[in-house]
């Protein structure tokens, strides 16, 4: 009989367009379609299938195979570094026009653990300087170093127009030089055997001014529409945002946002009141979001989504997600599904 977690493995996740694209990646560096899909269970017909899924296991599988066919230790960083925003079903994503770098990081973190829930991942921020943390949370165990640097490769792609001086942090040996690793993305440090897999990035200053059009994506709503207070107050909102949208479920609580900005709960109460908002209102805020791109852009079980956002049970995230929309989980998920 097969446990909990082995019929998550089973599941289909991940969408088949970051398959496509890597087995194009090997085949480009001479690699067969055949040899890489060997004994996967992965068909061309499941690659050519816009609307299709893969499993955890399927993705393990596919990527076990072509691990022991990569002749360059540096391949997935650099795959990852192919996965730009397109690539990760966000068209239109940069065209919001985000004036505010520091949201656009939060926002790159939050979809690419929706929309590629192989790894997790935590975001910190200190002043302008973000470090962005990568936790195997399915024990990958051999395919970790190579899913960490599909992951940095990817993270590098897509946060390079706000930030710069890249520091990655690789917890496993590499026998490239560091000036190999370096022409993949020059200007930026390369460390290996470090005690934990993760990138610090500074800012470089707001990216350039873009299109005002009104763009009806989903993302827009996770920004914080708040009365006018004082600058510190404003940056304890924000602060708190990005420390909920790097965690969202059960330990994400006043006490320990309060603890992780060395403040107390009632200083943090004050702050975010002063703001215009409260912890409750910017966590359910996050929540709606993450939900609905769970819901509309993946088929992680409604069970699971509970989980990952904190609820006890899915009847308490049913309850939660109607009181926010006005309609359940279920229904926004069969009119997404009937849309494609």
């Amino acid at each position: 009989m097969e446990t909990s977690s082995e019929l998550a493995l089973e599941v289909p996740i991940v969408s088949a367009r970051y398959a496509r694209r890597f087995v194009r990646f090997m085949e480009h560096r001479g690699v067969k379609r055949h040899t890489i899909l060997a004994n996967t269970g992965i068909t061309d017909d499941m690659l050519n299938n816009p609307d299709a899924s893969l499993s955890m296991h399927q993705v393990m599988d596919l990527l076990r195979q072509a691990d022991w066919l990569m002749t360059d230790e540096r391949a997935a960083f650099e795959f990852g570094q192919q996965l730009d925003l397109p690539s990760h079903g966000l068209l239109g994503f940069a065209m919001l026009g985000q004036e505010n770098p520091r949201r656009l990081v939060s926002m790159i973190v939050q979809y690419l653990r929706v929309g590629l829930p192989l790894m997790d991942m935590e975001l910190e921020s200190t002043g302008s300087t973000f470090r962005i943390r990568l936790i195997d949370t399915w024990g990958v165990e051999d395919l970790r170093p190579c899913l960490t640097k599909i992951y940095m490769g990817s993270i590098h792609r897509i946060s390079c127009q706000v930030c710069s001086n890249f520091n990655f942090q690789f917890d496993f040996p590499s026998s490239a030089s560091l000036e190999d690793w370096q022409l993949l993305a020059p200007g930026c440090e390369f460390e290996f055997e470090a005690p934990v897999a993760q990138v610090t990035m500074p800012l470089k200053g707001s990216p350039a001014p873009k299109s005002e059009a009104n763009l009806e994506f989903l993302v827009a709503r996770t920004r914080c529409h708040r009365k006018p207070g004082n600058l510190e107050a404003d940056e304890t909102a924000m602060q708190v945002r990005e420390l909920i949208m790097s965690q969202p479920g059960r330990p994400c609580t006043t006490e320990n946002i309060a603890r992780r900005l060395d403040i107390s709960p009632r200083t943090l109460r004050q702050h975010l009141a002063s703001a215009g908002t409260s912890f409750r209102e910017l966590r359910n805020e996050i929540r709606e979001s993450f939900a609905t791109l769970y819901l509309k852009d993946t088929n992680v079980p409604l069970e699971s989504i509970s989980e990952k956002l904190g609820f006890s049970d899915q009847a308490g995230f049913t309850k939660a997600y109607r009181s926010w929309t006005g309609t359940t989980p279920g229904d926004v998920r069969r009119q997404a599904r009937s849309k494609k």
